[in-house]
């Protein structure tokens, strides 16, 4: 595999100041307290029904990464996703509604993790005091649109908006035609709304991971090195912890898995590998990471910035500020991820006793038979 060069690993460092906001979005974008929010695509194709949205890195991951930003008080109304959406809150206090009419409730707050199921109706406002920030993860690169609320249809129609059976927003303020009956998306039937899968709050409290209630452990091989030690606390799925007693609170498939990623200032990852390619989501500190892949690229990544790392490519990931670094590793697929650590990495770790059992978890390595099996 070539080097990844400089100008490649800086292309794939989306910083925060990077980001491009969309205000026209979505089919609800002229409804008052909702006119002021302000809709991201920052990695994957994306879902939005405008042309106006930038995408900053859109090639394929199996997954979308975006977010909204929105003041106090301003909502993102009810609509329906077919893949997963899972919101992480980076800053303020939001209250997530579900249900037919939105009837049902919960409030999160800075670093809790929201995963809402599919094929129901789902909304959110900013109620905390101060402008607040959700990034998203969708599942798939295509994502299928989206289907708002009846409502919000038809409240949009008297401002000249309209969605297209492509998806596309359709602005007749602009000089768009209207289209035809049979070229736009009608809103859904009472009955279909009516027969809508009904998610308990129980249900989706099993579905919301705190950032109080976070399960942080070692988790790979250098845990007893000097520099590493670096921890995980699963969110959803199989992802790429190497400590057994580790298990995700959410277990359906999503498409991608994402754990949080604790390192300690000095503390170090690496260098390892995965087939997949990798997310960080940098909820706090600064990171540094180092490819090695036989070249010398590097970049600083800080809270608030989203980086893709390649699959199959040996990195680093060394913290390098004051405080913890924090961040939401988001990986494609829902099988198991496999690190491959580098030889020198698994060499020092079994000087310092451990090693990794056949299925690939950390383990005393005094207690790992040394035979293998003819054949």
């Amino acid at each position: 595999m070539t080097p990844i060069t400089q100008d490649i690993a800086d292309a794939r460092h989306i910083k925060r100041d990077d980001y491009v906001s969309c205000t026209v979005a979505f089919i609800d974008c002229k409804k008052p307290g909702s006119d002021t929010k302000e809709n991201y695509s920052i990695i994957g194709p994306g879902v939005t029904s405008s042309a106006d949205q930038v995408i900053n890195l859109p090639e394929a991951h199996g997954f979308n990464i975006g977010a909204a930003a929105m003041p106090h008080g301003i909502t993102n109304n009810l609509h329906i996703h077919f893949t997963a959406e899972v919101f992480i809150v980076q800053a303020g206090e939001w209250t997530f509604r579900w249900g037919s009419n939105g009837e049902n409730e919960v409030t999160g707050r800075k670093g809790d993790i929201v995963s809402v199921p599919t094929w129901i109706f789902r909304g959110f406002t900013n109620t905390g005091p101060d402008d607040g920030w959700l990034f998203t993860i969708l599942g798939g690169d295509n994502t299928g649109g989206v289907i708002f609320h009846p409502e919000i249809i038809r409240e949009a129609a008297d401002y000249g908006l309209y969605i297209s059976t492509e998806n596309s927003l359709i602005d007749t303020s602009r000089g768009d035609a209207v289209p035809p009956e049979s070229g736009r998306i009608p809103p859904m039937p009472d009955e279909d709304v009516a027969d809508l899968r009904d998610v308990s709050r129980d249900e989706m409290m099993s579905r919301i991971v705190a950032a109080d209630a976070r399960d942080f452990k070692p988790a790979f091989i250098d845990q007893a090195l000097s520099t590493g030690g670096a921890q995980i606390a699963p969110v959803i799925g199989f992802g790429m912890t190497q400590n057994r007693e580790h298990a995700a609170p959410l277990t359906n498939p999503h498409g991608f898995s994402a754990e949080w990623l604790r390192i300690e200032p000095g503390q170090s990852v690496g260098p390892f590998s995965v087939d997949e390619k990798m997310v960080l989501m940098m909820h706090e500190g600064q990171l540094r990471l180092d490819y090695a892949d036989g070249g010398s690229a590097s970049v600083e990544i800080n809270a608030w910035d989203t980086y893709s790392i390649p699959g199959g490519v040996m990195r680093s990931l060394t913290a390098t500020g004051d405080t913890p670094v924090e961040a939401l590793v988001v990986l494609s697929g829902d099988h198991r991820k496999r690190p491959v650590f580098a030889p020198d990495v698994l060499d020092a770790a079994r000087a310092a006793g451990l090693g990794l059992d056949a299925s690939g978890f950390v383990a005393k390595a005094s207690l790992l038979p040394s035979y293998r099996r003819a054949g």
